[in-house]
């Protein structure tokens, strides 16, 4: 849904290679769609993070499936492709509604965009930890493994640096 210039696109979705259609006829294919699966992958795990421990894996799994199948591929199109719904054509030049031509480093903004608001969606569907701001404990809450916390922020780095 979010790849694929086309001879007449369309206004919601690009259709060409839909579901890894005539892949096999070009191998290089495959490198582009690892490519943007990963930033796919990237938007869905904002969204667990900020519904960590509040969900179930089901329910999880199942926001997933639909936001990395059908909600970020048709936001990609609209922001990546130059024909998506915000775009018209006048004098055969491609126009935004929305001002300039969106120039997004690397994915970051459409990649954050659509885990942003689907983080914050979940987020408020599921509430707050239970227990966690409540007026009646007054326990502190303390980090239960140091080691990993300065793990996790040595990988973060490695992988902002690496990228």
């Amino acid at each position: 849904l979010a790849l694929g210039a086309v001879d007449d696109p369309g206004k919601m979705a690009g259709f060409t290679n839909f579901a890894m259609d005539k892949f096999w006829n070009d191998k290089s294919l495959f490198r582009v769609w690892f490519f943007q699966g990963c930033f796919c992958a990237t938007g869905a795990t904002i969204v667990s993070g900020a519904m960590a421990e509040r969900t179930k894996l089901k329910g999880f799994g199942m926001f997933t499936v639909l936001m990395t199948s059908v909600i970020y591929p048709v936001v990609v199109y609209w922001g990546w492709s130059g024909n998506g719904i915000f775009n018209y054509s006048e004098n055969g030049e491609s126009k935004s509604i929305a001002g300039p031509a969106l120039l997004d480093f690397a994915g970051s903004g459409i990649v954050h965009l659509v885990g942003g608001i689907g983080a914050i969606c979940g987020a408020i569907i599921v509430g707050p930890r239970k227990g966690r701001f409540d007026a009646n404990h007054d326990e502190s809450f303390d980090a239960h493994n140091i080691p990993f916390c300065v793990l996790g922020t040595f990988f973060l780095w490695f992988g902002w640096y690496g990228f």
